[in-house]
């Protein structure tokens, strides 16, 4: 398991709900705080791991020794209150922060890896972390949410990792598209 990166397919995918918490996906849970850790992330999607279920990881003190060890299956966002901006970045564009508008308390119900029900208003920092992992779930980047000059600036940085990704591609280091569609149906019979 590894995070991609941009502009791979997945990470547009809509990811589908879980059905079905078996030991695999607790072992892909460990490893998704393995390498969210090792990346000094606070949050992981899984489709950033290529894996196209409605699942995301959180730690906002982004340290195994500190803070708490968040799983969210199958996230509801609601109740949105207020706006605050923030710089944010992502784990799947690394090198690219830029400040993002996003609600200042939101409500989320989910459930956690041991099927108890997450059913809370969050505020603050982890408000926003899980607004970023659910829009990843949806497809949707941080960069989506930037205004056209601000986007148009990244140009040259996205454009790099864009070159990137289709030498790997050419090179047979990542599969092509049409591969990794197959690989989403394989996972979504699984879990969702």
């Amino acid at each position: 398991m590894e995070i991609i990166l941009f502009p791979h397919p997945t990470l547009r995918y809509k990811s589908k709900p879980i059905r079905r918490v078996d030991s695999g996906l607790h072992e892909i849970v460990r490893e998704m705080f393995r390498l969210m850790y090792a990346h000094r992330g606070v949050g992981l999607a899984a489709n950033q791991v290529n894996l196209p279920i409605r699942l995301f990881v959180a730690n906002e003190m982004g340290n195994p020794e500190e803070g708490e060890e968040l799983v969210f299956i199958n996230p509801v966002i609601s109740r949105a209150k207020g706006i605050e901006e923030s710089e944010e970045g992502c784990l799947s564009i690394p090198g690219v922060n830029r400040q993002v508008k996003r609600n200042k308390s939101i409500h989320v119900n989910a459930y956690s890896i041991d099927g108890t029900e997450i059913n809370q208003t969050v505020e603050g920092f982890l408000a926003r972390i899980i607004q970023h992992e659910t829009d990843h779930l949806d497809g949707v980047l941080f960069i989506d949410r930037l205004g056209d000059g601000v986007l148009k600036s990244l140009d040259l940085e996205l454009s790099n990792l864009d070159i990137d990704f289709r030498s790997k591609q050419r090179l047979g280091g990542i599969p092509s598209d049409e591969d990794l569609i197959r690989e989403i149906s394989q996972w979504e019979e699984k879990y969702c």
